[in-house]
């Protein structure tokens, strides 16, 4: 019950909690001021401004950094505490109602509105009512989040030039063009969640973490995952572990590189822990080096996401998924809105529908709002994975025959986590550099924003920090204590690491491909668009 449990285990059942929630005019909203995946909306604190707002009598004062007004708990980060989930449950159960019951999410007790509607003669409310009705039956009865319309896949997010070299049916590989005249030697590939599309690193010029690595002169590969429908239900880890196997053969033999550095991010990581177990129980060393980008291995962490860890809730979303073939991209969708109500419905319920506006245009939301979906049979196996807690346990798990046992990794590990991280705690991505050999190179780095937020980080950002400090060791307050805080993010940071691991330069390839893997549809391919 003290664990973490990450959204995709329990989307399905925790929806129909959701659904029975549903925004309802009337009720009070919550006083957190952080917009979507840690970034602040443009609008701003829509639903408690205007003249007179501060200080009225009945509405909470704002406290910053955590949903509702919850109190953080004074609770040692670094020590395990399994009563935490619980009580944590439990207030966050209280916050969710108290977020439905205020004046501010109503025409009459908004000031803010009451003002725009005089100014407008009601114009905003028409606009409103349209709003309302296209999300009624265009986003399930949720207030949207992002206006889509200024974005196209392949047009002006997921630019970065490549070209598809590998496909089979669960993903495709995509080859980044180099844009510098000499490379490393050592490639890297990477493996994106397989619950969403990985154009997350690749979003836009300037914001593209793939544009940054080929632009260090870095030999830049991705898998694109397809979408799986219930015909896929049965696809594991065995199915993605082997699929992997086949890119990481496509890769070396595509560069003439012996071995790979790797890169897996978020559920991506788990799937990569568990390939690198496998390769190293059958004696194949050919990842020399692999990041971890706000993975958790070890669930046994104070739970931020408590209100979802018990096992009533665990059980019903394997029995949906089992009974769908898959989980649902849009249950994740609903589930992420109500962990967070005051942030992610009732900040767009007022902005939408009380005051007029469009959406914002952002476009990590609009990435945000491309779902995918998670075949039943690996989203059973990623449920053992929470409820149990098995990649801490040699053998734990079985992947290909093979018993997994994470100490047996013994290549160079960047690991990164995320301070204001709701999904998952830093502390616990701190644990990956202690579960893989004792005796090998790890690095971890912690990024000054949330989950998503710290993905998409690029330099330039006076704001960015991060932390970075010694060799790490059993307790991440310790390592904390010791890092040094530094301008930038971790972008920058792991070019540097991969630089001193890629090996010596050579020329960059005239053309992407060999006449094994010969060059395909361009990037971002197909399976991108599966719906």
């Amino acid at each position: 019950m003290g664990r973490p449990r990450p959204v995709a285990a329990v989307g399905a059942a925790a929806q129909r909690q959701a659904d029975r929630r549903g925004p309802r005019p009337g009720r009070r909203a919550g006083q957190g001021r952080r917009g979507p995946l840690g970034h602040r909306a443009r609008q701003g604190r829509l639903a408690l401004q205007g003249p007179g707002v501060e200080g009225q009598p009945g509405l909470p004062p704002h406290r910053p950094g955590l949903p509702g007004g919850l109190r953080r708990p004074r609770a040692h980060p670094g020590v395990r505490a399994p009563g935490l989930a619980h009580r944590r449950a439990g207030a966050d159960g209280r916050d969710a109602a108290d977020q439905r019951g205020g004046p501010t999410n109503t025409l009459a007790g908004n000031p803010a509105a009451l003002k725009r509607t005089f100014e407008t003669s009601g114009a905003n409310l028409v606009r409103g009512a349209r709003n309302f009705v296209h999300d009624v039956r265009h986003n399930g009865g949720l207030p949207s989040q992002v206006d889509l319309r200024p974005f196209r896949v392949g047009g002006n997010l997921a630019v970065t030039p490549g070209r598809v070299v590998y496909r089979d049916d669960v993903c495709e590989l995509i080859q980044y063009q180099p844009t510098t005249p000499e490379v490393r030697t050592r490639p890297v590939l990477m493996f994106p969640p397989q619950i969403n599309r990985y154009y997350f690193m690749d979003l836009a010029p300037k914001r593209s973490f793939i544009e940054h690595a080929v632009g260090r002169g870095i030999q830049f590969f991705t898998i694109s995952w397809r979408n799986p429908t219930a015909e896929q239900s049965d696809w594991d880890l065995d199915t993605y572990v082997t699929t992997c196997l086949h890119a990481i053969d496509a890769v070396c033999e595509i560069t003439g590189s012996d071995d790979v550095a790797t890169l897996g991010l978020c559920a991506g990581g788990i799937t990569m822990s568990t390939l690198l177990a496998t390769m190293a129980a059958r004696g194949d060393d050919r990842v020399k080096a692999a990041a971890f980008g706000v993975t958790l291995l070890d669930f046994d962490v104070p739970a931020p996401l408590g209100m979802l860890s018990s096992r009533r809730l665990l059980r019903a979303a394997r029995k949906e998924s089992s009974k769908k073939g898959v989980l649902e991209g849009e249950s994740l969708a609903k589930i992420f809105a109500w962990l967070r109500p005051n942030d992610l419905v009732w900040n767009y319920w007022v902005n939408n529908y009380l005051m007029g506006n469009d959406p914002p245009t952002f476009d990590i939301l609009a990435w945000n709002s491309d779902s995918t979906r998670m075949p039943g049979a690996l989203h059973a196996q990623f449920l053992k994975v929470f409820e149990d807690n098995v990649l801490t346990k040699p053998g734990g798990i079985t992947v290909l025959g093979e018993p997994v046992d994470l100490s047996r990794i013994t290549c160079d590990t960047y690991v990164t986590g995320a301070l204001t991280d709701h999904l998952t705690p830093w502390q616990g991505c701190y644990r990956t550099t202690q579960l893989v050999d004792p005796d090998s190179d790890s690095t971890f780095v912690l990024s000054s924003s949330g989950h998503i937020a710290s993905l998409v980080n690029p330099p330039g950002n006076p704001k960015a920090r991060m932390f970075t400090g010694p060799r790490p060791g059993p307790d991440p307050l310790e390592w904390r204590a010791a890092a040094t805080e530094r301008v930038g993010t971790w972008w920058e940071h792991w070019a540097e690491w991969m630089i001193a691991r890629g090996g010596p330069e050579k020329r960059a390839p005239a053309q992407l491909g060999s006449r094994r893997h010969r060059p395909g549809d361009p990037a971002p391919g197909q399976y991108v668009h599966g719906r």
